[in-house]
């Protein structure tokens, strides 16, 4: 060897220069689709009035702020006002804390309840699985609006109550989508090298098993919130959601469904309220499922 080799050897080599991060609009582009992109601004726009919203309301949400009822957008009421002369912006407002809240909560519960029991389901031996499965066959057999009609009819309305009926609606679904995740990926090689090398069950759902489950598990939380809205609107309809003096978009719907002969805005906004928000779940969800796809595809 050279002592120009030995010297080329020895030198350090010089390091490579980072080039410049992307901006954020660049990584957005990325992450999302323009339809993704919309959606996620759908998305934050209602979560961020879920939080800030009766703090920037221009009125309280029982004040009988006009003499006239089912007016019309004006400089004073943008969102014209209800059937008693409240204006309809400040009803919304307050109104998308327990639409945009109450179904938040029941996903979350619905979501982590039916994929905890469906990874005991898919990693725990035989009976266990059959038990749970059959379990919650017979719970997914009645449909989600008879159950909670049923629930609330015995035991009334109350935001725990309708938090938890909307939960209990939907657990069996998730279950259901984690436990057959979940007994697909047990069939997968590192999975049986986990179980080979001796690693116990909890170890294998939590580090093997439960991160791959994770796009999945998030596109179908979304569609249970999008259900959860939806059943907690059409039972506010019927009356039976939150009760006065407090009120969803459900409840605005239908104490305002007589100025609907005249095009009153009282009921058609909570209407597009609710539509702006389950058509951007939709598509946030659409944009995360093809990313999934692709990233689990790129994976293998």
């Amino acid at each position: 060897m050279g002592l120009d080799e030995v010297v080329n050897d020895l030198a350090v080599p010089e390091p490579e220069l980072a080039g410049p991060k992307p901006g954020v609009l660049k990584r957005l582009h990325r992450r999302f689709s323009l339809l993704g992109l919309i959606g996620l601004l759908l998305v934050v726009f209602w979560l961020t009035i879920a939080v800030i919203g009766p703090w920037i309301a221009p009125y309280k949400s029982g004040a009988l702020s006009s003499v006239e009822v089912f007016a019309g957008s004006s400089h004073a009421f943008l969102l014209g006002t209800d059937y008693l002369g409240r204006d309809m912006l400040s009803r919304i407002l307050y109104g998308t804390r327990y639409t945009v809240g109450l179904a938040l909560a029941a996903a979350l519960m619905a979501s982590l309840i039916g994929t905890f029991f469906g990874l005991i389901a898919a990693v725990s031996g035989r009976w266990v699985d059959e038990i749970l499965s059959r379990l919650f066959d017979a719970l997914i057999s009645i449909p989600s609006k008879v159950l909670a009609l049923v629930v609330i009819a015995a035991f009334g309305s109350s935001i725990p109550m309708l938090m938890g009926v909307a939960a209990l609606a939907y657990i069996p679904g998730a279950f259901r989508i984690s436990r057959s995740l979940a007994v697909n990926l047990m069939t997968l090689e590192y999975v049986q090298v986990a179980r080979a090398r001796g690693e116990r069950l909890f170890y294998i759902a939590r580090v093997e098993v439960l991160p791959n489950m994770i796009h999945p598990m998030l596109a179908d939380f979304g569609l249970r919130f999008v259900f959860i809205v939806l059943l907690l609107s059409g039972l506010s309809f019927l009356g039976l959601g939150v009760q006065p003096p407090n009120a969803d978009w459900g409840s605005l719907v239908r104490e305002n469904i007589g100025g609907l002969a005249e095009g009153a805005p009282a009921v058609m906004m909570p209407a597009i309220a609710i539509a702006t928000l389950t058509i951007g779940v939709n598509l946030l969800i659409d944009n995360l499922r093809r990313r999934g796809g692709r990233g689990q595809g790129a994976a293998q």
